[in-house]
């Protein structure tokens, strides 16, 4: 029967490749262009283990834990295995080495380069060299004789030669290949390959395999098929010695009985790529392949479909029957060798005069691979019948006779459970390995720190982005740092104990003031640093007792805390420290981590207490850190990138898979810094790897961020993932607010107006798709302006009952942003009642002479203010409202601050605030007052009114405002509340109050105000551009009359919504309160209707005016003022 072709899988980049087993046929061991070694655990391993040995690696060889790479930087590398340490550089060239073999015993290694040379060393002592000279091209191929006395070499110069390894000569050649200038230009690798007894020499040559006789150097045979049209590119034997493999250029393999001179096998590469590197498994009955495109194949079952194979399992059968006893006389030797050929099994002669036994005794005689429960790791000496090696025993003592294995034989199960994944080590985020000799130790957005150690240097170069920060520096790298970050403030180092030192710890403040710059911390003995990361003013070190130690950025040791587990990763930014540790052991390649996040600063806390940190299925963390922002954010080896939604109860959201920007499978991407306005992954394309080369300078690639959200090639999905992601990059604004950062309103401003714009398109689409219930969900998400911009979308789209039930939401939402004004409201006068009575306290105990009124009274007097507020209508934003004086003092003027008239930010008085210290009647006027509540707030830097002024941002309070102002709300509920008569009397006590105890040092109002019914009323804007024609004319005297109106118009925009509000409403000239006719009950809900529709009409003239397009406010004033007239004309006044 045919052999299993397994289905391809990739492997590495783009490129040559090579491919071998280890003894035991457990791992598939493959190099490329890559420069990475990847060790599969079969076939679907989808997660080997990778070594990087340089930029590229050109072949392999593998012996008794030992891998020999030939890799691009001109050396032959060992590594351990499969551990994958450097152990040593066996030896250089002048140019890249182009392949390399190990002998049988593993103590020779050979190695050709394209400088014309063969180099034998010696693995034990790499001193120990000899160099065969004589070709005059690139070598292309060696191979080590399995006796250790012959080395067989191919060249570009189209001679394939045999060296006598002692003696340094060349034996023989053959001109047999064709010429070439270099290993690529080569139309055939020509790998030779030697037949484990050693006795030929199989050279591909052409369309054929030539088989050359051992010492007399004569061509014996060749091996062809019809099956391959292309040339042969290399060649294997198999453990057995019987059977030749050969692939070639066309993607072809075959499969040769070396006795019959008979094809046994043809395969066709799946895609016909070239066929570069093959190896045959320890048992004989698979062969590994691998292409010039980086995939890696597999044929299964190939002793099986052998005719040799076939005869090795009939052979048994017509054994069976002879006497055993005659198996064990002294004159059957021969017998047992002629067995032995005819089963095509291995030669046992060969192995005794080899010395080497083990190649026969890993080839069972079924041609099947063992079963694995037989090799468990139980001693030889086990009563446990499970244990014993029957196959090993019936194959030494009976001569390939499989009959002991018909015998029923209990053997112990394999263990078919989940496996542990080994733990990841730790890392610094954006660091390339550190067994590279020039590599990346950080790489953010201070600067740039590199490392090189080498044979002429040790040493460390940091280069900063901003050279304002700090000059670009050299250090000497004698203790062998190998972690670093790099901040605006400081450098910090760290490097692991020996058996004579600690680990240390060293730090560069380059950003202090005195003259001591450096300072070092020695770790207790056993104790070493394994992450390290600078915050603002901190820096803080975990290490291998499972601590974290913070210290002060001048050298202060601080706090200290165990973590649950060893730590991966940590990175700092401004306060915040976030860590990830192992917190248990993964299985089946998944990596078990947990994430803390600590909040230093004033308010020390921890935000995330050891949560799970959410990873792709059998994968690893491959770079965490913060955005420029402050949000934590984090990469895994899949390249999903995800960020910590804050808004979402500290869930982590994918924003970006950087794999689906690659071109190849083996590209990746490096990530340095992630930016979220704008929205931006700063990252590192890597050719066929996953790490950048430090030289040339790689150049920083920028990449959008996209959710991984369903339909995204529609409409409706574009659109929701735009949305969200809007929404989740600014959340940012909210944290910085909450901790006391400057925040750019505009740029939040900015952000809210596309959200609403991205919803209302939602419900546009929503709406022209007959999902009404749909439009409603939407509508939850607007504010209240963009739901009446929906009431009228659904209007002109004749969809009546969605327009009245976006009518009730508007209202629903009107009353909830009016119960949160209220609270807000009652929230500060608790504050401005306790602050006056608590100055009055302080005030009394000072000693004062004259008396304060009860606080019965009061209090009284504070819940009937409440009640005025509640029912009274104005357009006084909250700053005003705060710059009132204490409406709790009685008494006579202050002598400290005389109380000034209250007008609002256009100079209009609002008849139902108290600006006075209360009733003239309630106390003496000799009675003197408390401190005023404004002796403990902050003063608003806005100016009404004037031009706009760029500096004024740097006095903007974080604190956000609503979307909504409180003007609406309190409209709203006077439509509600109010009753007239009430009103009018209360107005007509407040007023009388004020004129009362108004100083005479205020000016009186402008006439503007008075006369404005009077005249033809003005809009806003040009009653502002007369106030400020001169100071545009001052800044810019060349303009004419339209372009001063035009940048009139720029700078009238700028202003805030209350500003314009209150501009156009003295245009209007609204100065008393509103008294309207309330209906009866049963006709509520008619007239509540109408007066909806008026309103959203004079909405529309509003925005005309003024140029107004936010969402912020409502003009109501206008509105009441206008339905005040109509109810006069029609006679229900």
């Amino acid at each position: 029967m045919p052999c299993e072709r397994r289905p391809m899988r990739y492997g590495h980049s783009e490129g040559h490749t090579d491919v071998c087993f280890d003894e035991e046929g457990k791992w598939i061991v493959t190099c490329g262009s890559d420069g990475d070694v990847r060790i599969w655990d079969g076939l679907d391993d989808d997660d080997p283990k990778s070594i990087n040995v340089g930029e590229k690696a050109y072949a392999l060889a593998l012996h008794r834990g030992r891998l020999v790479t030939a890799a691009s930087n001109n050396t032959v590398q060992i590594h351990t295995f499969p551990d994958g340490d450097p152990d040593g550089i066996l030896t250089r060239f002048t140019t890249n080495a182009t392949h390399v073999a190990i002998n049988s015993s593993g103590s020779r290694v050979a190695a050709g380069s394209g400088d014309f040379l063969v180099k034998v060393v010696e693995v034990s002592d790499s001193s120990k060299q000899k160099t065969l000279r004589g070709h005059e091209a690139p070598v292309l191929s060696v191979a080590l004789d399995p006796k250790d006395e012959f080395l067989a070499s191919s060249s570009c110069d189209g001679s394939v030669a045999v060296w006598r390894i002692d003696e340094q000569a060349r034996v023989t050649s053959w001109n047999v290949l064709q010429k070439s200038s270099d290993v690529i230009n080569s139309k055939s690798l020509c790998r030779l390959a030697w037949q484990p007894s050693g006795k030929l020499l199989a050279v591909p040559v052409g369309l054929a395999v030539q088989l050359y006789e051992r010492d007399s150097w004569s061509h014996v045979s060749s091996l062809s098929d019809d099956f391959i049209t292309k040339a042969v590119n290399v060649v294997i034997w198999s453990p057995c010695g019987k059977l030749l493999a050969a692939g070639s250029v066309g993607g072809n393999l075959a499969v040769w009985d070396v006795e019959a001179k008979l094809c046994v096998e043809r395969q066709k590469h799946e895609k016909g790529y070239t066929v570069c590197g093959m190896a045959w498994h320890p048992s004989g009955v698979q062969i590994a392949y691998t292409d010039t495109e980086g995939c890696l194949g597999l044929l299964d079952g190939v002793c099986v479909s052998s005719a040799s194979a076939q005869k090795s399992l009939k052979a048994p059968d017509t054994k069976a029957a002879k006497d055993y006893d005659a198996l064990f006389d002294e004159e059957d030797d021969g017998l047992l060798d002629e067995e032995a050929s005819e089963s095509h099994s291995p030669v046992k002669k060969n192995a005794d005069a080899e010395g080497d036994d083990e190649d026969y005794d890993m080839i069972p005689t079924t041609a099947r691979p063992r079963n694995r429960g037989s090799f468990l790791d139980d001693d030889e000496n086990s009563l446990d019948t499970g244990s014993v090696n029957v196959d090993r025993f019936s194959e030494n003592n009976f001569g390939g006779s499989a009959e002991p294995a018909t015998a029923p034989v209990k053997s112990r199960p394999a263990y078919d459970g989940p496996v542990p994944t080994p733990r990841q080590k730790a890392f610094q985020p954006s660091s390339t390995p550190a067994h590279l000799m020039h590599r990346f130790m950080v790489w953010n957005s201070v600067g740039i720190v590199r490392g090189y150690n080498d044979e002429h240097d040790n040493a460390i170069d940091v280069e900063f982005h901003d050279t304002a920060i700090h000059h670009a520096m050299h250090l000497s790298n004698s203790l062998n740092h190998t972690m670093v970050d790099l901040s605006q403030e400081a450098l910090l180092l760290a490097c692991e104990g020996t058996e004579e030192l600690s680990s240390k710890l060293q730090c560069s403040h380059f950003s202090t003031w005195d003259t001591c710059k450096e300072w070092t911390v020695d770790l207790p003995k056993g104790e070493d640093v394994c992450a390290v990361c600078l915050g603002q003013g901190w820096a803080a070190a975990a290490t291998s007792a499972l601590l974290v130690r913070l210290f002060s950025i001048g050298g202060v040791q601080r706090e200290m805390f165990s973590l649950p587990g060893p730590v991966v990763c940590m990175v700092g930014h401004g306060e915040q420290l976030l860590i990830a540790y192992h917190r248990g052991t993964g299985f089946d390649g998944e990596q078990c981590l947990g994430v803390q996040l600590l909040q230093f600063g004033r308010r020390r806390r921890q935000v995330i207490h050891g949560e799970p940190l959410p990873l792709s299925v059998k994968s690893y963390l491959a770079w965490m850190g913060f955005t420029a922002e402050g949000t934590p954010c984090f990469v895994d080896s899949e390249g999903v990138v995800r960020l910590l939604n804050r808004s979402l109860g500290n869930a982590w959201t994918p924003v970006c898979h950087t794999r689906e920007n690659c071109k190849s499978k083996s590209d990746h991407y490096w990530v340095v810094g992630v930016h979220e306005s704008p929205q931006q992954l700063r990252c590192i394309p890597c050719k066929g790897s996953r790490f950048p080369p430090t030289l040339p300078r790689p150049a920083v690639a920028i990449l959008p961020f996209k959710l991984p959200y369903c339909h995204t090639a529609t409409e409706k999905g574009q659109l929701e993932e735009q949305y969200w992601r809007s929404v989740l990059f600014h959340n940012h604004y909210s944290f910085l607010s909450s901790s006391g950062y400057e925040i750019d309103e505009e740029a939040q401003n900015q952000a809210s107006k596309e959200q609403q714009e991205l919803l209302m398109k939602m419900f546009a689409l929503a709406c022209k798709m007959e999902r009404e219930f749909r439009c409603m969900e939407l509508a939850e998400m607007m504010t209240q302006s963009v739901v009446t911009l929906a009431i009228r979308y659904a209007t002109s789209s004749r969809r009546m009952a969605l327009a009245q039930r976006l009518g009730q939401l508007a209202l629903e939402k009107a009353n909830q942003l009016q119960g949160e004004v209220q609270e807000q409201e009652d929230d500060d006068d608790e504050e401005n009642y306790g602050s006056a009575k608590q100055n009055s306290r302080f005030r009394e105990s000072c000693g004062g002479s004259r008396s304060r009124p009860s606080n019965a009274r009061a209090e009284e007097e504070y819940e009937e203010e409440v009640e005025h507020e509640e029912q009274m209508e104005t357009e006084e934003p909250a700053e005003n409202r705060r710059s009132l004086l204490n409406p709790f003092n009685k008494g006579s003027r202050s002598p400290e601050r005389p109380s000034p008239k209250p007008v609002n930010k256009e100079d209009r008085v609002n008849p139902f605030k108290v600006s006075g210290p209360g009733k003239s009647s309630a106390a003496p006027s000799g009675q003197p007052r408390v401190a005023n509540v404004l002796d403990t707030m902050t003063p608003s830097s806005r100016k009404p009114g004037a031009l706009p002024n760029p500096l004024s941002k740097q006095n903007k309070s974080p604190v956000l405002k609503p979307l909504v102002p409180r003007p609406k709300s309190k409209t709203q509920a006077t439509l509600l509340q109010m009753n007239a008569p009430k009103l009018s009397s209360k107005k007509s006590e407040k007023e009388a109050t004020v004129e009362k105890l108004r100083p005479v040092e205020v000016p009186p109002m402008p006439p503007a105000q008075d006369n404005c019914e009077n005249r033809k009323p003005k809009t806003g804007f040009q009653l502002w551009l007369e106030e400020n024609r001169k100071n545009i004319l001052a800044n810019s005297p060349d303009l004419e009359e339209t372009d001063v109106i035009k940048e009139a118009m720029g700078c009238f925009r700028q202003l805030s919504a209350e500003d314009r509000l209150v501009r156009s409403s003295v245009c209007v000239g609204f100065t008393s309160p509103v008294t309207l006719f309330i209906p009866p009950p049963q006709h509520i809900v008619i007239f509540t209707k109408y007066i909806y529709i008026y309103c959203i009409n004079i909405h529309l003239f509003y925005q005309t005016e003024t140029g107004y397009s936010g969402t912020e406010a409502r003009p109501f004033m206008v509105v009441l003022s206008s339905v005040r007239r109509c109810y006069i004309r029609t006679g229900h006044h």
